[in-house]
């Protein structure tokens, strides 16, 4: 897909997100952030990956669009649909959060890229991120101090999904190397997973990418993708992340929701913004609340289960790094994207 309204003498950047017409406006504002603070030294072209918007909503959003900034929408149906069917909507993830894995598939021009979700507000300069050195490492990412720190989510991703509770990461904010990816089969050995095992879990994506990156990870400090929750920042507070079931435009007691309200003021989506936080009645409420004592009680179910990415893959050996995988990924890709 040829790029637009770049200035041709400077690096690109590409980033990628995800979504649906519901998150559009938080996308908006996330963007919006990331825009104001990004360095004009770069070409930024954002890819919103997506399986159908509203015209409607895609043109406000892209009135971002500049010299050195695009926005571009891109329906991934076609690669995702043969798989759909495995896709898990649980709690408040999406479907829409298993895109970020096919990436290296649909844009084989990249080398490299990053990945954020649409609830955050970047505060640093996001080209600092995309210029860190990952080596020979699959992905740059943070680890997930809730996690990390829950007696019942340590568990299950030590248990679980075999990787160490310290080193779990949030999935939200990836650097991503593409060309290692693909070198390493990732979407081959994605789509062998889900067809042969379709493994149980609590966080869908987070969970396969954990897994599928192991002992490939390059830790970047919490400031890239500080949570909202009450830990110190390590190193600068350059992106704040709305990770859990409370989101600024819901709640009034979120840690960090000053940086959001900022750049929302901003936002032509302002009013809808608004307009959604009074109708998250106490119904809704509710709902959330349930929720999030759900995933603790189906986590805690998962640690007495037999079919898991541990025991199935690591107890003995990486089988990940024997599988035949020739045939498990037909989907052309385009010369051009």
């Amino acid at each position: 897909m040829p790029i637009k309204n770049v200035k041709r003498n400077k690096k690109l950047i590409p980033i990628f997100c995800a979504t649906d017409d519901n998150y559009m406006p938080y996308l908006e504002v996330a963007l919006r952030s990331l825009k104001a603070n990004a360095s004009n030294q770069y070409n930024y072209i954002v890819h919103v990956l997506n399986s159908g918007l509203r015209s409607d909503l895609k043109e406000i959003v892209s009135r971002l669009n500049d010299d050195n900034f695009t926005v571009d929408f891109y329906n991934v149906s076609k690669f995702v649909e043969p798989y759909k069917k495995y896709f898990k909507n649980l709690y408040h993830f999406t479907v829409e959060m298993y895109y970020r894995i096919f990436i290296e598939k649909m844009f084989p021009q990249y080398k490299k890229a990053i990945y954020l979700d649409c609830d955050i507000t970047v505060l640093g300069d996001i080209s600092k991120l995309f210029n860190i050195n990952l080596g020979n490492n699959l992905v740059g990412a943070i680890p997930c101090k809730i996690i990390a720190d829950h007696p019942v989510f340590s568990r299950y991703s030590t248990e679980v999904c075999g990787v160490e509770h310290g080193k779990y990461f949030n999935s939200g904010v990836l650097l991503m190397n593409l060309d290692k990816f693909r070198q390493e089969k990732l979407v081959e050995k994605f789509i062998y997973l889900i067809n042969t095992y379709n493994f149980d879990v609590i966080d869908p994506d987070q969970a396969y990418l954990n897994v599928l990156t192991k002992g490939k990870v390059k830790i970047l400090p919490n400031g890239w993708n500080k949570q909202s929750i009450d830990i110190p920042t390590e190193g600068d507070l350059n992106l704040v992340h709305y990770a859990l079931y409370k989101k600024p435009w819901q709640y009034d007691d979120v840690i960090n929701a000053e940086y959001f309200w900022q750049y929302a003021k901003e936002s032509p989506f302002y009013h809808t913004i608004l307009e959604n936080k009074a109708n998250f009645n106490d119904v809704k409420r509710a709902q959330k609340e349930k929720a999030n004592i759900e995933i603790v009680e189906h986590a805690a179910r998962l640690l007495d289960v037999e079919k898991t990415f541990n025991n199935c893959l690591f107890k003995e050996s990486n089988l990940l790094d024997k599988l035949d995988l020739n045939g498990v990924y037909n989907i052309e890709v385009p010369s051009e994207v």
